[in-house]
């Protein structure tokens, strides 16, 4: 059967066809491809099929719009059904579904990512998408005041990570009453049943603690699921909305339905084709329902940027800079958006947040919702930073690792990092960060080491690509560089050379003011170094670090506030073995035991990575 239809008012009747369409294609998709998770997709088909028909309001020939509802999929292993969905509407053909879900170079994916247009990010590692979800609400609500909705699907078993807490505390805190999430529960995970099973009084008690509204319907009735919908959209509603649907995995087919056997099995042909006759045969419906209301977008106009500047050997903490770079950026353009962990105060967000408040979103002690929130807000285009300590950025990593797959352009700060942050202890001090960020793919990571390159480089950040993370540092140190400066990714500053240079010295940030006392205390002995700032740790300087090596016979040292494993000094090594450097004597201080409170310089010391220490290392080089 094959039949186009025109746009809404699509009745229920039609819907019921499109749902059992939807099953019959998740099973022809997955069983084509020889994998896949057709019963996840069919227990939650009805609830899509009324959703996309009638109240999912989308130009699919234009998925840029700027009134287009959002549909993010955080249940990503229903692949099949976003996927039929799209052929529902007629723009993805049946031909593509069969022969390219799952297969080498194509863009039906296992689990959904932005190669499609009409997929804001990428989910499949659970407790994502309403997280990220809960971005684009913020911005339709508090920045752009415009009427599109967002809608995530989600599954009963994510509902057991704490990023989807997070999620819905956050989105009822700032009251995102255009978020409805879907909640697909049909009682089996993986591996069996899950923690609540079908106790729908349960799961609504705890949406409802979380101060959003619970409508408990059951999924397969295609009146309570248009009931709920519309209830969800209603002007009166004052907070998120939780549609927590009861339903059967594996609906539509009776012997596979409510069978923990059959989770992410496409059925084989035989049972493929029993199914599809139950359901009543192959359907070719293209149904699409409402358009999008017209939507003006916010003026996003820029104006040049006005950088603070510093006057030489004055003491700036690059945290506080952060937060001066970071004002100039909101002041030239609107899109500069500022979002953190409730330490504001101590990254120096807050700066900005004074100032600009109707841009600053305070997530609390929430560091997933943090990162997904920077990550939804990318979706519609802003410029997000998000800051926190930089320890409490590896609770996020989950999410900063899905950053690349789903495209996003996420700026991090994180402060108060290493052993130089002194007396608050070892489970405050960032000491595997930068090895964290430098693994995610093409990413940034810049460590500062004064205030003017600081702003300079949140500039950069702000034009820069992918994931950018700048590292900061809670003590104040003598600014190193005057205003006329210019810092890019990929650089670095040799703050000591001559013609005479017998070892090198790296550092970045703090390390860096340790490596020119060093250098002081070398030339002392008659001992003349080269000292370089690499502030770009990834990607480093590699033209610099050569020509470095080449001129001081291969001697160098390299001192970092970091683990050793990943950080500056593995960054160094890398660089000088790939570009061919012969002869390479390097020795590399970190941090290589698990430090305990005392003052930043003591710590360093005990570390081994101060002046002292550092200007050591240098001599042993120098005599050989």
């Amino acid at each position: 059967m094959s039949e186009t239809t025109t746009r809404a008012p699509i009745d229920l009747d039609l819907a019921g066809e499109v749902a059992a369409q939807l099953r019959v294609d998740s099973v022809r998709s997955s069983t084509s491809a020889g994998s896949g998770h057709p019963t996840s997709s069919m227990s939650a088909a009805d609830l899509l099929a009324v959703l996309v028909t009638r109240h999912l309001r989308y130009d699919w020939d234009d998925p840029g719009a700027a009134g287009n509802d959002h549909l993010i999929f955080s249940k990503g292993h229903a692949s099949p059904l976003l996927y039929s969905v799209f052929k529902s509407v007629g723009v993805v053909d049946d031909d593509e579904l069969m022969s390219g879900y799952r297969r080498f170079d194509q863009r039906l994916e296992g689990h959904p990512t932005p190669r499609l247009p009409w997929v804001d990010v990428a989910t499949g590692s659970l407790g994502q998408g309403l997280p990220d979800g809960v971005g684009v609400a913020l911005a339709g609500r508090h920045l752009e005041d415009a009427p599109y909705r967002v809608w995530v699907l989600c599954g009963d078993s994510e509902l057991a990570e704490g990023s989807i807490w997070e999620a819905l505390d956050k989105a009822s805190h700032y009251r995102l009453t255009n978020l409805v999430a879907l909640v697909d529960v049909n009682r089996l995970g993986q591996r069996g049943e899950t923690d609540l099973g079908w106790d729908m009084d349960a799961y609504a008690r705890r949406v409802e603690a979380f101060g959003a509204r619970a409508i408990v319907i059951d999924g397969h009735d295609l009146d309570e699921i248009d009931a709920a919908l519309a209830a969800a959209t209603d002007d009166e509603i004052d907070r998120p909305v939780v549609v927590l649907a009861r339903t059967v995995k594996g609906k539509g087919f009776a012997k596979i339905e409510d069978s923990p056997e059959w989770h992410g099995k496409p059925l084989p042909s035989d049972l493929a084709d029993e199914a599809i006759a139950e359901l009543g045969g192959e359907r070719h419906l293209q149904v699409r329902g409402p358009l999008p209301p017209d939507v003006t977008p916010p003026d996003l106009t820029t104006t040049p940027v006005e950088l603070p500047t510093y006057e030489l050997g004055t003491e700036v903490a690059t945290r506080n800079a952060y937060g001066d770079g970071l004002l100039a950026l909101g002041r030239a353009d609107p899109r500069v958006v500022a979002l953190d962990g409730e330490v504001s105060n101590s990254t120096h967000a807050d700066t900005f947040a004074d100032a600009i408040p109707e841009r600053f979103f305070e997530m609390y002690i929430a560091e997933q919702q943090l990162v997904a929130a920077a990550t939804g807000l990318s979706v519609r285009g802003y410029v997000a930073f998000a800051s926190t300590f930089a320890a409490f950025l590896t609770r996020a990593y989950d999410f900063i690792r899905m950053a690349p797959v789903s495209r996003a352009d996420l700026r991090l700060v994180g402060s108060h990092a290493g052993v130089e942050i002194g007396a608050d202890g070892p489970s405050q001090m960032a000491l595997e960060d930068l090895a964290m960020i430098r693994a995610t793919h093409g990413s940034t990571v810049l460590y500062p080491a004064d205030a003017t390159s600081t702003v300079a480089l949140v500039d950069v950040m702000a034009h820069t690509p992918g994931v950018v993370y700048m590292r900061t540092t809670r003590g104040a140190y003598p600014v190193l560089y005057d205003p006329q400066e210019t810092f890019e990714v990929g650089g670095s500053k040799t703050l000591r050379s001559s013609a005479a240079d017998q070892v090198t010295l790296v550092g970045a940030g703090i390390t860096t003011h340790e490596a020119l006392r060093a250098a002081d205390l070398l030339a002392d002995d008659g001992i003349t170094a080269r000292v370089i700032d690499a502030y770009s740790v990834k990607p480093i300087d590699v033209a610099a670090l050569t020509a470095a090596a080449e001129a001081t016979g291969g001697r160098i040292v390299v001192a970092e506030d970091h683990h050793p494993e990943g950080g500056l000094g593995a960054a160094v090594i890398a660089a000088l073995v790939e570009a061919g450097v012969s002869g390479l004597r390097l020795e590399h201080l970190a941090v290589r035991g698990v430090p305990g409170s005392g003052s930043g310089p003591e710590l360093l010391a005990w570390a081994g990575i101060d002046a002292d220490h550092i200007a050591a290392a240098a001599r042993v080089l120098a005599r050989t």
